[in-house]
């Protein structure tokens, strides 16, 4: 039986004219393999209102797993983030201006979720494929962490049977040219998400290996 992996990206923020995540994941829309199929949505970058689209999304489609992803200027390889914690503490103001100071993501909800995405298995895949990618540990305290605790907290009460997480992927080479931080090119990041989903549709148990490298 086939299998649909709903895949989300952010618009731009942040005076940012581009969003690699956006980019990313419309290339990825409507691509099938032999038993796995992708579906793409925009996401806005305002912190409750992700959350609202992205429940949307899933009862519209569906799905089998649902991955967001995310911009993490800074960062050098694609992370599958480990966990989602209850707090929004943001360092600059959403799409629609608000910024919240240690509040919490979902009042009296659990401090964190794990991700259900077998993501040691994820980075492995893109490693054998020579995409740079490492488990994290920290998805931050911004939208894209906000949007990862509600996504794991509706599952979690509302489709226990669909598995769920967030991926974080650097800056492209054009978001870079005026700074020294590090890119990817969006044919690698387009590469590895499309493995990270595959991989995440048809290995629901993780490999015991080390990683963890980010925090």
């Amino acid at each position: 039986m086939d299998k649909k992996v709903l895949l989300t990206g952010f618009d731009p923020f942040g005076g940012e004219q581009i969003n690699p995540a956006l980019e990313a994941v419309k290339r990825l829309n409507c691509k099938k393999t032999s038993n796995v199929k992708l579906v793409a949505y925009e996401i806005p970058t305002v912190f409750a209102k992700s959350i609202q689209h992205v429940i949307s999304a899933i009862e519209q489609e569906q799905p089998d797993v649902v991955i967001c992803i995310g911009q993490a200027g800074g960062r050098t390889q694609i992370t599958p983030e480990r966990i989602a914690i209850n707090l929004d503490d943001a360092r600059i103001p959403d799409n629609d201006q608000q910024q919240p100071i240690d509040e919490p993501v979902v009042q009296s909800g659990p401090a964190a979720y794990f991700s259900t995405l077998p993501i040691k298995k994820m980075v492995e895949a893109m490693r054998v494929a020579g995409i740079p990618s490492a488990v994290s540990n920290t998805a931050g305290t911004f939208v894209c962490n906000h949007l990862f605790y509600g996504l794991m907290h509706y599952l979690h009460y509302h489709s226990p049977h669909v598995r769920g997480g967030f991926i974080h992927i650097p800056y492209l080479p054009e978001q870079t040219l005026n700074s020294t931080s590090p890119s990817l090119s969006l044919d690698l990041i387009v590469k590895g998400l499309e493995i990270a989903a595959i991989t995440a549709a048809n290995a629901e148990v993780d490999i015991k290996a080390g990683g963890g490298e980010l925090h």
